[in-house]
């Protein structure tokens, strides 16, 4: 009766049960896997947000498969802010980078054809692209005094049947940026392969040092889409706004926009008080970014003055994002520290395998939790790892 692409193991993981039956009975959580902002006792501005949804030009259904020239326009205007001269002809808006995704893979992809994708990442990517009858074939990003892509085994890792490569820039849970020198390189691959670039950007306005990152929104060596959206830019997870920005070589952008727009056009799926709002939505990206950028350098800070205290457990270098990946002692699976971690001491963090993680000894930590439980739940996790190694 069902399709094969949705034969998945539906089973509740350990880790998942563990904290359901936690909260049924009342317990204290210590909860250190927090990454919605509006959850992470993060300051809105009510009023400014809500009245943005009651323009009464939403009222009147005028359908454009790109979206609402004034939302793309203000999407220009975010890229002329980060360095880049993007014209709205190039943005494409979806309800979410999901869609974007969908999108992509029926632009590029035949049923069983592949797309290169980078582990550690985001596991979300499995179940999007299985959905469209993608296969996804991961390439490693190899750790040594910082995050790098294995250009080798990614180059190796292309067949016949590959139709484009995916970044995550910056990387979630790695918070790695591509480099000048993996872009070029990566630049390279696609165009000896035929290859277009998916480069996924949520986090790109939260490079730890203040520095710029280069949105491959720019990127015109190769065909490349630059995803992003309200969620993460503007701490919005539930205004469902994102976009696809189109770069790359004059002719093949040109005929990659034309047949997005007519995949959108057959969705038609943005709705319009979200485009008429978008503008002032934006404009919400400084007030609400910089608390979240405040909260991670504050996380991080304790992160640190807590690991000088011990020597047992240290963290992974960091460039962007808001993510933290503790390196631990692996006397058992991660999953066993972390329900350890859930029963005996009330704190939650996740472990490594749930970002293709492929040993042992890795804790991935949320650096928008609230500083009091942050720094709670961490004193905790340490004292525990101290206990179990004496």
């Amino acid at each position: 009766m069902f399709s094969k692409r949705t034969e998945w193991n539906l089973a509740t993981n350990r880790l998942s049960r563990a904290v359901e039956e936690r909260r049924r009975e009342g317990g204290r959580l210590l909860d250190l896997t927090e990454s919605n902002p509006t959850r992470a006792s993060i300051t809105y501005d009510a009023v400014s947000i809500l009245s943005a949804l009651v323009d009464p030009r939403a009222l009147e259904y005028t359908p454009d498969p790109l979206g609402l020239l004034t939302a793309r326009e203000a999407v220009c205007r975010y890229y002329a802010g980060i360095g880049v001269n993007v014209d709205a002809k190039r943005v494409l808006l979806t309800t979410s980078t999901s869609e974007a995704y969908t999108y992509l893979f029926r632009l590029l992809c035949d049923p069983g054809d592949e797309v290169l994708v980078p582990t550690p990442s985001y596991p979300l990517f499995e179940f999007l692209a299985g959905l469209q009858d993608v296969r996804l074939v991961p390439y490693p990003l190899i750790y040594d005094h910082g995050w790098q892509i294995d250009i080798g085994a990614m180059e190796r890792a292309i067949t016949p049947r590959t139709r484009a490569v995916m970044v995550v820039h910056p990387n979630n849970p790695t918070g790695s940026m591509i480099s000048e020198n993996e872009r070029t390189q990566l630049n390279r691959i696609c165009a000896g392969h035929s290859l277009a670039t998916v480069a996924d950007e949520v986090f790109l306005d939260y490079v730890l040092d203040g520095s710029r990152a280069a949105s491959f929104a720019g990127n015109d060596e190769v065909l490349s889409f630059a995803l992003s959206g309200l969620s993460k830019i503007a701490g919005l997870p539930q205004m469902k706004v994102a976009w696809i920005v189109t770069a790359g070589p004059e002719q093949q952008r040109e005929a990659a926009l034309s047949r997005l727009e007519v995949i959108a056009d057959t969705y038609l799926s943005m709705n319009a008080p979200l485009q008429h709002a978008l503008p002032a939505l934006l404009e919400q990206r400084e007030k609400i970014g910089g608390q979240i950028l405040a909260r991670v350098h504050h996380n991080m800070e304790e992160l640190d003055a807590q690991l000088a205290r011990q020597k047992l457990c240290h963290r992974l270098d960091i460039q962007a994002g808001w993510y933290a990946i503790l390196r631990v002692p692996a006397h058992g699976s991660d999953e066993d520290l972390c329900l350890a971690l859930l029963n005996e001491r009330g704190v939650l963090v996740q472990p490594g395998y749930f970002y293709d993680f492929h040993k042992d000894g890795f804790l991935v930590l949320s650096l928008i939790t609230p500083r009091d439980v942050f720094r709670e739940g961490l004193s905790r996790l340490l004292e525990f790892i101290s206990e179990r190694e004496t």
